[in-house]
């Protein structure tokens, strides 16, 4: 399940609002710290307000049929809608097969420009002087960073809205959680850079991303190597991965980043372009190959296995209890 293209998504409403919201702070506070920071708490507080409660109100009204009756047809299809739009599995997949696609472009005068701007849609990252092999470490760091706050973080938040519901059904849901956490994501998307204004703006957003990503990050870690075909090989695998990923000055993307190129086998790290600057990332698996085009699809391969795994797992503990 996926984000569905053929609806409006949620996430670009989210987006709109993030940046009318920053213009007019950044016009208001000018260069004043402390108004920039305050005023993006205001912006974070206030997105994540709209974004869980329009899911609560979704739940309510819809959904649990507290206020009008709606048939169970569409009601399921309302919250199956709903919830894919906080899943981006399939966008995530699609494009990193698009990079995929391009390189292998019979037209090579065309591939290595074409995948730099496929590229340069999912990465923060300077992509105008990547050759090859650096635009395959890149996509296979972008889908491997990319899955926890794009499936596996937001499926966590689900979950833990379903339990709610256990304790009582006017507390927020599955949709409600999901939405809290893809607003927190976005923001950070949007306004988490250490650079400018976006370095008081975008603070609070990003603490924020932290936390609510904290522990789906370090259940993937544990996880994920359950699905991959090393699997005996678990232990070894999730200790590797922790050593490896806790030198990233991220407490989530180091270690999500860690697990997927061990599992993979894929060598990950390097140095990284940003803006004209430099920064020097962890060396990830450093004994493995370098990412290539079969790599990446077995990272592509373990996205499903591991929802399969979670809401399998899930189900389990939700009869138990």
């Amino acid at each position: 399940m996926g984000d569905p293209k053929s609806v409006p998504h949620p996430v670009e409403a989210i987006g709109l609002l993030i940046k009318l919201l920053k213009g007019k702070l950044e016009s208001f506070a000018g260069h004043n710290i402390f108004l920039l920071r305050l005023g993006g708490t205001f912006i974070t507080l206030i997105i994540v307000s709209i974004s869980c409660g329009s899911g609560w109100l979704i739940e309510q009204f819809f959904l649990k049929g507290h206020y009008f009756s709606v048939p169970i047809q569409i009601r399921s299809i309302i919250l199956v809608l709903a919830l894919a739009s906080a899943l981006a599995a399939r966008s995530l997949s699609q494009s990193a097969t698009n990079i995929l696609t391009s390189l292998n472009n019979n037209f090579s005068h065309k591939s290595l420009p074409l995948a730099r701007e496929r590229l340069s849609e999912i990465v923060g990252r300077d992509v105008a002087k990547l050759d090859k092999a650096e635009i395959l470490r890149a996509t296979a760091e972008s889908a491997s960073e990319n899955a926890v706050d794009g499936i596996f973080a937001p499926l966590f938040w689900m979950i833990i809205g379903s339990f709610f519901w256990k304790i009582s059904n006017t507390l927020p849901g599955p949709l409600a959680m999901a939405w809290f956490f893809k607003a927190s994501s976005t923001i950070d998307s949007m306004l988490g850079y250490k650079t400018g204004k976006l370095r008081w703006i975008g603070e609070s957003g990003a603490k924020l991303d932290d936390i609510l990503t904290f522990i789906p990050c370090r259940l993937v870690l544990i996880t994920l190597p359950l699905v991959s075909k090393n699997w005996l090989k678990a232990p070894s695998l999730i200790k590797a991965a922790w050593i490896d990923g806790i030198k990233d000055i991220s407490p989530n993307s180091g270690i999500s980043e860690a697990i997927f190129a061990h599992c993979a086998n894929i060598r990950m790290g390097g140095i990284n372009e940003y803006r004209n600057s430099y920064i020097s990332k962890p060396l990830l698996a450093k004994d493995a190959p370098p990412a290539s085009t079969i790599s990446i699809k077995k990272i592509l391969n373990l996205y499903p296995r591991l929802e399969i795994f979670w809401i399998l797992s899930f189900f389990i503990v939700d009869k138990l209890i």
